[in-house]
């Protein structure tokens, strides 16, 4: 693995965040697929809002080990979670740090792929995981490949960048649905407004991926979560819309704590999307509305 200057592999200070919402079915998996036996990563598995039991799966599935350290959060929420752990929760002084979701499973070397990634460039703010199975994952692997963008479920940022985000009290809004799209556009535009985007801060790791359960047609709670994801999708699209404006007009600097808050100035603009997005909008706008 290649590593920074002046920095040798065994000494490389690296944390890993596992975001984790009622995933008492899948937790063990992703877990067991993580490199946990290493000494050099500090992995915080960042139970959320959860009523099930992702907590002690995760504590059955971590067997004592020192390093990975179980947080039982009250509060729900991805966005609100990561501000958590990328402000309060982390040392301060990693020279990377890894984020992904509790619903994947990480191919094997991928944590050592995305550092590599990292060490070979050093203008970059983040590393992209691939998705390695779904019926569209040669599609999305090729539209990071050349249109760029993070998913949450495995990406890596620098140290340094993550650093200027804890020294400027950067914060996601705490209802922002998806994070890696708004730390994909810090990262691109290195914490400036979109005046300053260069796809040179992001690179897609060809080695590093993960692996996602896919709908089950015979499941009805795999529709019903499938139902709630698409309008979550829908909410992200408006909630885009908004995020847009600001980081291009003032940058990071002006996004407030909560999206919420900006929605009366906005939804009168909105219109479901005809096609197959319509009903979902719908759903979407009502909420939003609420």
């Amino acid at each position: 693995m290649a590593s920074k200057p002046g920095i040798s592999a065994d000494t490389m200070r690296l944390a890993a965040g596992i975001f984790a919402h009622q995933e008492e079915q899948r937790i063990a998996a992703c877990l067991r697929s993580l490199p946990l036996d290493r000494a050099d990563i500090v992995f915080h598995v960042l139970v959320n809002g959860s009523t099930d039991a992702t907590a002690s799966r995760a504590r059955e599935a971590a067997a004592g080990r020192a390093n990975v350290i179980v947080h039982d959060l009250a509060f729900g929420g991805k966005s609100r979670t990561w501000n958590h752990f990328v402000h309060d929760l982390l040392a301060g002084h990693e020279d990377a740090v890894i984020c992904m979701d509790g619903d994947a499973r990480i191919a094997e070397g991928s944590i050592d792929a995305l550092l590599s990634a990292l060490a070979r460039h050093p203008q970059v703010n983040a590393a992209a995981g691939m998705p390695m199975n779904g019926r569209l994952a040669s599609h999305y692997r090729r539209m990071l490949r050349e249109e760029g963008g993070l998913f949450g479920d495995l990406y890596a940022l620098s140290g340094s960048f993550v650093q200027r985000i804890r020294d400027r009290g950067l914060h996601l809004p705490q209802d922002l649905i998806g994070d890696d799209g708004l730390v994909a556009a810090w990262a691109y535009t290195d914490l400036q407004s979109d005046a300053a985007w260069s796809l040179d801060r992001v690179v897609a790791c060809e080695d590093a991926g993960f692996f996602c359960d896919p709908v089950r047609l015979t499941s009805p709670a795999s529709w019903r979560m499938q139902y709630r994801r698409l309008i979550n999708y829908s909410v992200r699209f408006y909630q885009n819309r908004i995020v847009s404006d600001i980081m291009s007009r003032i940058g990071p600097d002006g996004l407030p704590p909560r999206l919420a808050d900006l929605y009366p100035l906005w939804l009168e603009q909105f219109r479901p999307r005809p096609g197959r997005a319509w009903w979902f909008d719908r759903q979407a706008l009502k909420r939003m509305r609420a």
